[in-house]
């Protein structure tokens, strides 16, 4: 990985397998899980056509979770409380505490055994590999960190450069930042799991502005190592948003076919994810709950032969293929830490094909394990169409730059609201003829698959709402048949 390497860790503070190894021997719980994450960040701001901030940062951050009588306590610790086995082992003790208060109560709901190393029957347990290469020798659980520098923007700043220039010349302001970090997780259990995974994560996002600030446009993209990125296709694409948005027009609300572009798919596609948990759908407090009791599994949602799937092995967006938990939820378990992830279809082919399970709620509904995994993909579109494509094919309709503010409204239907940003263009005759007011809107991401009458071809795209938590995603641009434009938001 360009400008990456490993790290010793800092003076007086234990190496990450030291912890792991320090609070285990230190534990007497029934269990113990330990999970240590060593960060690495560089990063760059520019605003007003020129650098503004630039910096370097590491940080550590550890959590052990202890397992009494089938409940788990889990805390959290930073690199002050891992100065020593002592103050690991105190760490160590305040979990052990929580969980047996927690045992009070009974056994948690989603007790499992703890996961053991024969249940990763593919992989060598002391090789676990980073991100975008295969399991190797030299990427076991005894290898350090892996920090990041500024040598991953080797290709990005001289474009940069280039592009500030340009923007002054062509009365332009660009806005932005480039963000790069790599995390190494190392995780270790009472019944012999280690394991240890390298996630490279890059976003870089670009705002371009009219001199008179009256004219917007954004943006964006996630990649792991920045090889070969610079700002020259983002210039061109908000440069020419810029140039159809110097004529205008007003338009109301209502419904309008409209071409969403694959971050603002990702949007909705994210948000459906982070809703398909099984436990609530089979409780009756879900979207994906079925009329008269269990869930909507087996229904086909659209025609199109559209899937909606998480795969830690997926080409470009690889991600930690096991469970690394703090705290438990509908859609994680603690008691799955270590637990392998595999590729999960929540829609395929059109059909709802499968919910994210924990072990415990597997076992309690009689279904497969179904974790969740750190990134989503969907596919089944024209792999020959562009967002360009879809355009060329509307009557009358709207192109949309970006979304944001998105917020949940109804959890039994998954409606969420938001705003548009950076640009409403409309579309006349496949052409776009004016840029037209910002408006807020009403959807569920389960009607933009119902309503999409054509989907193009899936590339890499990053959501600009979710960006902060959630940025491996490859979506298509698609067409949505009356996306619901509730009401004309005064944003500019």
């Amino acid at each position: 990985m360009t400008g990456a390497a490993a790290v010793t860790p800092a003076a007086g503070i234990l190496a990450p397998q030291e912890i792991v190894e320090a609070a285990l021997s230190s534990s007497v719980a029934d269990g113990c899980v330990v999970v240590v994450e060593s960060t690495s960040e560089a990063n760059v701001r520019w605003a007003n056509n020129t650098v503004t901030t630039n910096g370097v940062s590491r940080t550590l951050s550890w959590y052990v979770v202890c397992i009494v009588d089938g409940a788990a306590g889990t805390v959290s610790a930073s690199a002050a409380a891992a100065d020593s086995a002592a103050a690991v082992g105190e760490v160590v003790a305040a979990a052990h505490q929580v969980a047996r208060a927690a045992a009070q109560s009974g056994r948690a709901r989603d007790a499992q055994p703890l996961v053991n190393p024969d249940q990763h029957p593919d992989q060598h347990l002391d090789q676990i590999g980073t991100a975008g290469a295969p399991p190797s020798p030299g990427s076991g659980f005894d290898e350090p960190p892996v920090i990041t520098s500024f040598d991953v923007y080797a290709d990005l700043l001289p474009s940069l450069g280039a592009a500030f220039e340009g923007a002054r010349a062509g009365d332009r302001i660009l806005y932005g930042f480039a963000r790069h970090e790599t995390t190494t997780t190392h995780l270790g259990s009472s019944t012999g799991v280690r394991l240890r995974w390298v996630q490279p994560t890059g976003t870089l996002e670009l705002n371009a502005k009219s001199a008179d600030l009256r004219r917007s446009s954004w943006g964006g993209l996630s990649t792991p190592d920045f090889r070969g990125v610079t700002v020259d296709d983002l210039v061109a694409s908000l440069n020419r948003r810029l140039e159809w948005a110097r004529r205008t027009a007003e338009l109301p609300a209502g419904r309008y076919d409209t071409v969403l572009p694959p971050t603002a798919v990702a949007d909705f596609m994210i948000n459906l994810a982070w809703s398909a948990a099984a436990r609530p759908a089979h409780e009756g407090r879900s979207a994906l709950s079925a009329p008269g009791g269990g869930t909507r599994v087996g229904e086909r949602l659209t025609e199109r032969a559209l899937t909606l799937a998480a795969d830690p092995s997926a080409a470009g967006l690889q991600c930690a293929p096991f469970v690394a938990a703090g705290h438990s939820s509908d859609e994680v378990s603690v008691f799955d830490n270590g637990a392998p992830i595999p590729r999960v279809e929540i829609v395929t082919e059109g059909v709802i094909s499968s919910l994210l399970h924990t072990r415990g709620s597997a076992a309690e509904y009689g279904e497969p394990f179904t974790p969740a995994a750190d990134n989503l993909l969907l596919t089944g579109g024209d792999p020959a169409l562009s967002t360009d494509d879809l355009v060329a094919g509307v009557r009358r309709g709207l192109l949309l730059t970006s979304q944001w503010y998105l917020r949940e409204v109804d959890p039994m239907t998954m409606l969420l609201t938001g705003l548009t940003r950076d640009g409403v263009f409309l579309i006349e005759n496949g052409e776009i003829t004016a840029a037209v007011n910002n408006f807020r809107f009403n959807m569920s991401p389960l009607d933009v698959l119902r309503h999409a009458v054509t989907v193009g071809a899936t590339v890499p795209a990053l959501s600009r709402e979710w960006s902060d938590w959630f940025t491996m995603s490859a979506m298509p641009p698609m067409v949505v048949e009356g996306f619901n434009m509730s009401s004309v938001s005064p944003a500019q």
